[in-house]
């Protein structure tokens, strides 16, 4: 039980402002929030950017980074005598080899993007100056209205599950419970994926008004925004709109806006887990159901939706759902896609849903040498081979390959790049970033890792990878949450299509 007048939900914010895991934080921290200070230390210990208060620099040494060649940036960086560390992710894979000051220098992004178009949803390269005409379309017309409009589009959310959103908008509205929040997944952790970033950084109003809309059509009054701690811009973006719109009035003043920074931790971006971290703990997954729709945040009827997902609901209001559904080739609605790794142009393209690979390679100028393989929607689809290039980049069509769209964080491997190694620094990632709540997972990762290493330090003897189907159905069988259920699609999809790098062709 808490113990009376413990304010559990501050403990992140106040460890944050302490400098993380500093000597002496926990007592503060135990002190201002009267949560015991086991239990601080042990929520601190979980979050990446809390415990580490040594490292300034944090190098990615992501698929795409160490493609790109991560080791001589760090080189470099101990050379000049910085603090730095690699990491397995830090969202920029655009700028690979990359890299994230934790003091705040300011840095350039400029990723390549579709050109403006009245085809889009969201439209990046569009300027950013929201009439918020579609919130009041939403309060014209009504509750009802809004989310038949939601429904009669189709969209599915952008986050990587492609779950049904009027599906979730629906299941809030139907609690009879009146205590309700928005809120809104920014936590980006996918490699291979920034198209969040970018539309926090570039369309911030149109993110808000989306938020606002939400609120509206589910009568909620409170809205949390979690936004990865690596994102400080846009954060910020965020919050400048926010106050924008309330100088123009065009916010309901009832609306209470949180801004809450991730800590550095992927699993966060599993909504359940996420909800965790707003309420002050350990960003670990719960057991479904009960759904976050009927009890999520504080244990009341919750919409917890993606930044693309949010993003899409003006103009969907704005032209219709039909108009919406129309965008897709074989999928309702249009989607940003990421493209880095072996391209020419990395960057976000905007394309009808169901676009094939091969298109969006030209979107991007096209390859850097011939490709091989690609991954495409993050580390958790796996590989796929060259020959799948004409595949439709959907949500079904995809899952027909073995794979899955994700958070379409597209990465292209060229020849040049060895499957085996691939599949390792993969398999580092779910390792490093597996919350360790269930056994099958926590297990399963590090033996997927320690296995690709023995195979490659024993000369790549195939008898090392006996165990690896095994130990693959036990993950897929027995884990809590996604993590665990595509921590090995990496390397069994490799194996399959690959199967002479690994000695069993």
């Amino acid at each position: 039980m808490e113990p009376k007048g413990a304010r559990r939900e501050s403990i992140l914010d106040l460890l944050h402002d302490a400098g993380g895991l500093r000597p002496g934080a926990v007592g503060r921290v135990h002190l201002d929030s009267k949560v015991p200070e086991a239990d601080v230390y042990g929520v601190a210990t979980f979050y990446h950017l809390l415990a580490d208060t040594t490292t300034d620099v944090f190098v990615c040494d992501g698929l795409s980074c160490r493609i790109a060649g991560c080791n001589s940036v760090m080189d470099e960086l101990q050379a000049r005598g910085e603090k730095a560390r690699f990491v397995s992710c830090v969202g920029r894979c655009d700028a690979a080899p990359a890299t994230w000051d934790r003091r705040g220098r300011p840095e350039t992004l400029s990723p390549a993007l579709s050109p403006s178009s009245d085809k889009h949803a969201i439209d990046l390269a569009a300027e950013d100056t929201q009439p918020y005409d579609a919130l009041a379309l939403a309060r014209d017309k009504g509750a009802d209205w809004v989310v038949a409009e939601i429904e009669g589009s189709g969209i599915q959310g952008r986050g990587g599950a492609g779950f049904p959103a009027a599906v979730k908008w629906k299941g809030v509205r139907a609690q009879a419970v009146k205590e309700r929040y928005i809120v809104l997944n920014a936590d980006e952790g996918e490699p291979g994926t920034f198209k969040d970033r970018e539309v926090m950084l570039r369309r911030p109003h149109l993110v808000i008004e989306g938020l606002a809309i939400a609120a509206f059509a589910l009568e909620a009054l409170e809205i949390y925004i979690y936004v990865r701690g690596e994102f400080g811009a846009a954060k910020a973006a965020l919050v400048g709109a926010v106050e924008e719109a309330k100088q123009r009035g065009d916010l309901d003043d009832r609306l209470r806006w949180h801004f809450v920074d991730g800590h550095g931790a992927y699993i966060c971006g599993e909504e359940t887990a996420l909800l965790e971290a707003l309420e002050g703990r350990r960003g670990m997954p719960r057991m479904k159901p009960p759904f976050p729709v009927e009890s999520g945040f504080r244990g009341k009827p919750t919409l917890i939706q993606n930044v693309e997902t949010i993003a899409c609901v003006p103009a969907i209001l704005r032209n219709g759902g039909a108009w919406f559904r129309g965008l897709g080739r074989t999928a309702p609605g249009s989607k940003l896609y990421c493209m880095s790794g072996h391209v020419t142009r990395p960057g976000v393209y905007e394309a009808p849903l169901g676009v094939s690979m091969r298109e969006l390679l030209e979107l991007a100028g096209g390859a850097v040498g011939t490709v091989k393989a690609f991954s495409p929607g993050g580390a958790s689809s796996g590989f796929l081979p060259a020959s799948k290039l004409d595949v439709a980049m959907d949500f079904r069509s995809l899952a027909v390959e073995g794979s899955m769209l994700g958070s379409a964080g597209v990465v292209v491997l060229n020849e040049s790049v060895d499957m085996v190694e691939a599949s390792l620094a993969q398999a580092v990632f779910f390792e490093q970033e597996s919350c360790g709540q269930c056994s099958p997972c926590r297990i399963g990762t590090q033996i997927i890792r320690q296995t690709l290493e023995r195979y490659l330090a024993s000369g790549r003897d195939p008898k090392t990878l006996a165990i690896i189907p095994e130990v693959s159905w036990g993950m897929s069988e027995a884990s809590i949450c996604g993590l665990g259920l595509a921590a090995s699609l990496p390397v069994k999809s490799a194996m399959t299509w690959f199967p002479e790098e690994f000695g069993i062709g």
